[in-house]
């Protein structure tokens, strides 16, 4: 992985926005394909380093060692503790404080030393104040969409009208959340023809229609318009969708729905697996992104297997960065499993329903989508 972090110290929300910030770094300086190493300690392990390494005297900040090994950019140590007080000091977040530090490291890196005179400080500081820049004109944290299927899936087993998905799309809107997702199926299992309709009118956020390429579905999309569609494999025996669009085998078909929904003028996305080849297919439909089906890493049953889907997961979303898609994500990702795939840097949206829903029903909707964007955005 280009961004390594270890940490001595418990930092939960701000690893996710310090791991993006140093992805996005990289990339913008040319050093993608490079090594970063970042160690997150406490101010007695940042005094022992600075003792040790450059003879120096109590806590500081950041230290930056630069390695001359091939493939590694060098190793950036913060102090948390730190980085605390100084937020404090200086009333921004804990959080954005991390970033900065994370700045002038990587900018010693890169060849820049303050303590080389005052010309030399002045380069730096504009150096810094650049990358700081562009970190701010350049969105760091994905949105997060929730999927109310499951809403309706309760309404539907007792074949009355409440919860009303409708109701519950507006709850979720209030707490923060980007937008909504919901799947309307073939069997209309779930959501049904009146919720998509009602939902595309008071939605204020994106709305994502989840939908199989058949006619009956493109003629429904082309009707409703959909801020976008995202085409899913659907069977009528699954409780869920089991896995990714076969786009390789489908090409041909599946570019022919893509080429309909934009004749309604709808972008689209194909749910794929974290494959290679089912990514290049997904590129020459003409689709503008892909959603990244995440089941595999999320259902995995020991680290090893967690660890491979998680590197799959990771390599796929800058593949089509590259080929020039938008990269979503989502299926099975709960709030034991996100925060590692949110801090992938080229996924810019999640779509999460099952894992919310279910906490919702002990600690309430709302407190249930701000738990999971604090992880998703970390904030």
């Amino acid at each position: 992985m280009p961004v390594v972090i270890s940490t001595e110290t418990d930092t939960p929300f701000s690893c996710v926005r310090l791991y993006r910030a140093a992805q996005r770094l990289l990339r913008y300086c040319g050093l993608k394909d490079q090594e970063l190493s970042i160690l997150l300690v406490d101010d007695r392990r940042i005094a022992q380093i600075n003792s040790q390494w450059l003879n120096r005297t109590g806590p500081t900040n950041v230290i930056s060692f630069p390695q001359a090994g091939q493939g590694l950019v060098g190793d950036i140590v913060i102090s948390v503790e730190t980085a605390r007080r100084e937020a404090a000091e200086s009333g921004t977040t804990w959080a954005v404080r991390l970033v900065e530090l994370l700045v002038h490291g990587l900018v010693h890196l890169l060849g820049e030393d303050h303590e080389l005179g005052e010309e030399a400080a002045r380069r730096m500081r504009k150096r810094e104040q650049e990358l700081i820049s562009y970190l701010l004109t350049e969105d760091i944290m994905a949105d997060l969409l929730i999927n109310v299927d499951h809403i309706a899936t309760i309404r539907q087993a007792r074949g009355g009208e409440e919860p009303d998905p409708v109701v519950a799309a507006g709850i979720v809107e209030l707490a923060g959340a980007d937008g909504i997702v919901v799947h309307l199926r073939e069997d209309r299992r779930h959501i049904q023809d009146r919720d998509v309709r009602i939902l595309r009118e008071v939605v204020k956020g994106r709305f994502t229609l989840e939908m199989a390429a058949t006619d009956e579905m493109i003629g429904i999309a082309g009707e409703i318009q959909p801020d976008i569609v995202t085409l899913v494999p659907e069977k009528r025996q699954e409780l869920t969708t089991e896995g990714g669009l076969d786009v390789l085998r489908l090409e041909e078909s599946v570019t022919d729905a893509v080429s309909r929904l934009h004749g309604h003028g709808i972008p689209v996305s194909l749910f794929v697996d974290p494959e290679e080849e089912q990514v290049q297919a997904a590129a020459r439909t003409g689709a503008e992104c892909i959603e990244i089906h995440t089941g595999r890493y999320a259902d995995a049953e020991d680290v090893d297997s967690e660890e491979q889907e998680f590197q799959a997961i990771a390599r796929m979303a800058g593949i089509a960065v590259d080929l020039g898609l938008r990269v979503h994500a989502g299926h099975g990702l709960n709030y034991r499993n996100t925060s590692r795939v949110a801090a992938i840097s080229e996924i810019s949206e999640f779509s999460i329903g099952h894992a919310i829903i279910a906490r919702a029903a002990l600690v309430g909707l709302d407190q249930a989508v701000r738990e999971m964007l604090r992880l998703v955005k970390g904030m």
